[in-house]
């Protein structure tokens, strides 16, 4: 069956704004992702994309242009950000991608995360005395697990895709070899955390100009390792990266300084398509990742407590409304310490903890007008009712699909280690296990033998790439950076939208808040009231301040009309669209 497609409305706006465009009717291609098929694309040039850096927009936008998918243009754009934001784009590390399909009905999630090394124990990171060496956890080759992107990026374009992986890597050849202009956002991140990237030769050897000098804004920026490491990708597929030259200099690099991967490791990392979490909030569909991320359910958890609110009725960033909110997320994180890891692993109580009535028994513990302190927030039973740095993007095309995309290799420039002689970061995702039951990470989460180390484990992951739904349309596509803050900056948005009606660049701009059950303290962005933060003080709440929390791209698609929003929080954040 074939729809006659509108005319196309082109629009692409400036930096940290919003962006709309005209949504052409639909062209069918059956239950492609029920049946696993791939999603060919019919005609129509419409599209939205919105990433944290204007290059891997345009790279993306330019695969919608020519009749590419959702999963194209996201694939694209992955590869392309991990050439222009290191900090965090990434061929080293792992993450997770939600696919919506409107036409199939259905929302599928991959699973690409980082996998703990073969030779992984639970007390590697322990000190003699039993404290936790957190130098070693972040900052060593011991910190490193078994990356997942490239296998993940892989299997989406082959499941999903429509162009080959020789079209999806091409922009990010040509701009790691030709290279690409400095911005002040890469300069000053190179300057922050200079001493950590120092440290190693090879990284020195990318980050800073012969005789150690700063690459400052307006500089080019050339890197010809990681350009041959894309091209090798590009002619041999994603196995090269796991069996190949790269998977040899990445050993070679674990075998010099004391890391556990091994080729074996490599060779037998595989990602996983898993069913995303499902939840409903005031009649929209939420859909978010499952474990190994915390994050999806724990925003439809967060979101169970607050529907029996009139949070509309009670103002947006208002003190009653901010309130309810922070004694709703410290029971979500107080259940995220007991219950929340790898499901290939343990049982996580999943139906439990998004139940309604789970919801609800945990909404009549909270005093709507004064502060619970953590110390007397425990763990839930929601089994009572079974029967810093990251990036995201989001992409949406003109047949139905929607692809939100969270990954990362955890800190800023992950564990300062580039694998010489092949040009990309390291992530250091081993800290976000349980180094030890109750001591916290370096987020300050507290995490207990769910999460503990085992060989070939995915670490727990607060990422929560999201698809919220309206009578199966896709509506909102969502997700962010940040850490545990990920989890509240994504829920904000949804609420901001579905509560508050605000329109989408309002919603992300909008100041946020977080509290995350230990530390007992409520964090808050610049631009709240005083009075605001004067009455939330009166509940009982500590409040710290914080210049920014998050940097959420998002899209919402509203009676057909698709509207962009670039967070503000990333200087070089870009939502475009044709």
């Amino acid at each position: 069956m074939r729809w006659k497609i509108l005319p196309s409305l082109y629009l692409r706006i400036a930096l940290s704004a919003s962006c709309m465009l005209l949504l052409a009717s639909q062209t069918t291609y059956g239950d492609a992702i029920i049946e696993g098929e791939r999603m060919h694309p019919k005609q129509g040039r419409n599209g939205m994309v919105v990433t944290s850096h204007f290059l891997a927009t345009q790279s993306a936008l330019d695969v919608l242009k020519n009749g590419g998918n959702a999963i194209d243009a996201a694939v694209t754009a992955a590869f392309s950000l991990a050439v222009t934001q290191p900090r965090s784009g990434n061929i080293g590390g792992g993450g997770f991608m939600l696919i919506s399909s409107e036409q199939a009905n259905q929302v599928l999630a991959i699973d690409y995360r980082e996998k703990a090394p073969s030779q992984a124990t639970e007390e590697m990171f322990l000190n003699k005395d039993g404290s936790v060496n957190s130098d070693i956890s972040r900052f060593s080759h011991r910190a490193v697990g078994v990356p997942g992107t490239v296998a993940g990026l892989a299997l989406a374009l082959k499941e999903f895709g429509t162009i080959s992986l020789q079209q999806a890597l091409a922009p990010a050849i040509k701009l790691a070899h030709d290279g690409f202009v400095v911005t002040p956002r890469f300069s000053s991140g190179l300057k922050t955390v200079e001493k950590r990237l120092r440290t190693w030769k090879a990284t020195e050897e990318i980050f800073y100009k012969p005789g150690g000098t700063y690459y400052e804004p307006g500089d080019l920026f050339v890197q010809k390792d990681l350009a041959a490491t894309l091209q090798r990708i590009s002619d041999n597929g994603a196995k090269e990266f796991y069996q190949g030259k790269t998977a040899q200099l990445l050993v070679e690099e674990m075998s010099k300084h004391g890391g556990l991967i091994t080729l074996d490791d490599l060779k037998n990392y595989a990602p996983v398509i898993r069913e995303p979490v499902h939840g409903n909030y005031r009649g929209y569909d939420i859909y978010s990742m499952s474990p190994p991320s915390s994050g999806g359910a724990h925003v439809i958890q967060i979101l169970n407590i607050l529907e029996g609110y009139p949070i509309s009725d009670l103002g947006h960033n208002s003190a009653t409304t901010i309130h309810l909110m922070a004694e709703a997320m410290k029971r979500a994180f107080a259940d995220r310490s007991r219950y929340l890891g790898d499901e290939d692993f343990i049982k996580v109580p999943m139906a439990g903890l998004i139940s309604k009535a789970y919801g609800e028994s945990l909404r009549g513990t909270i005093d709507s007008s004064a502060a619970n302190p953590s110390k007397t927030i425990a763990p839930g039973k929601p089994m009572e009712f079974e029967s810093s740095e990251t990036t995201h993007f989001s992409i949406v095309d003109n047949y139905g699909n929607a692809v939100s995309n969270t990954y990362t290799i955890n800190f800023s420039y992950g564990a300062g280690i580039i694998v010489q002689g092949a040009g990309f970061l390291l992530n250091n995702e081993m800290d976000d296990f349980s180094s030890k039951p109750g001591v916290a990470n370096a987020y300050g989460l507290i995490g207990g033998k769910a999460n503990r180390i085992e060989p070939n484990k995915r670490m727990l992951s607060s990422m929560s790439p999201t698809i919220v739904k309206d009578h199966g349309r896709n509506f909102l596509v969502t997700g962010s950076p940040g850490g545990s803050r990920i989890i509240t900056t994504t829920l904000q948005v949804i609420m901001n939208v579905i509560d508050h009606g605000l329109n989408i660049q309002s919603a992300v701009s909008a100041p946020r808040i977080h509290h995350q059950w230990l530390p007992d303290e409520l964090r808050v962005e610049e631009g709240l009231s005083p009075d605001t933060i004067k009455l939330l003080y009166g509940m009982g709440h500590e409040i710290k301040r914080k210049s920014s929390m998050g940097a959420i791209q998002s899209i919402m698609i509203d009676d057909q009309v698709m509207y962009g929003a670039a967070d503000p929080r990333r200087s070089t954040s870009l939502a475009a669209g044709m």
